[in-house]
């Protein structure tokens, strides 16, 4: 496929999705497109479902892309094993859900008790919508806080980490202003770039803190 036919297969999932996205994302070793002799890149389907990976784990979980890249290498590694794009929920009936599920639906795949998903829900770290419902999000956010809590951190401290992603929020929002008032697409895809740029940077200072107490 041409750079173009992958941006248009993308779009409906991602609407912010570019060709200049897309060549950022080459840059930065994430896909690998075949040249032609004349330089044109053509990607195959498996240059867009990893693709398709990276703009998710970015959309949903915020990962950095030196994260991404190297759960792309885990894949390499293990050819046969799959590359998960959206939840498949086991409820407690045994029947496989995807995508919104609901309380149960969320303790069954998190290992979490109902009254710890409760607490995260009082801290801010996760928000059912209207129907009670959870997203992908949640899940991955249930999981982490409870490996977290399971190494020592009590979750009721893990609400100054919510209250550091919003303070940060705020700066992306005030750095993108001027590419929303020109394009809402165009300012979605510099705060989508620019949350991966200062979750990577807080994860090299917060390393570098953490060394500095021995």
């Amino acid at each position: 496929m041409k750079i173009g036919d992958v941006v248009a297969a993308l779009k409906d999932e991602f609407p912010a999705l570019s060709i200049s996205k897309v060549r950022f994302l080459e840059t930065e070793d994430l896909i690998t497109p075949h040249r032609l002799g004349n330089g044109y890149r053509r990607y195959s389907k498996a240059d867009m479902e990893r693709l398709r990976f990276a703009l998710t784990a970015q959309r949903d979980e915020y990962l950095p892309l030196s994260v991404i890249r190297e759960r792309l290498a885990e894949m390499d590694e293990e050819a046969s094993a799959p590359a998960p794009v959206a939840p498949r929920v086991v409820a407690s009936h045994g029947r496989v859900v995807s995508g919104p599920m609901d309380l149960e639906s969320l303790v069954a795949a998190s290992g979490a008790t109902e009254e710890e998903v409760a607490e995260l829900v009082s801290l801010g770290l996760v928000t059912p919508d209207h129907k009670g419902r959870f997203d992908a999000r949640a899940l991955r956010t249930v999981v982490l806080a409870l490996k977290a809590n399971r190494m020592g951190v009590p979750l009721r401290n893990l609400r100054t980490v919510r209250s550091s992603a919003e303070r940060q929020a705020d700066v992306i929002d005030q750095a993108v202003q001027h590419k929303r008032s020109r394009s809402a697409s165009a300012g979605e895809e510099a705060a989508s770039e620019l949350a991966g740029l200062m979750s990577e940077l807080h994860t090299v200072l917060l390393h570098r803190a953490v060394d500095s107490l021995s």
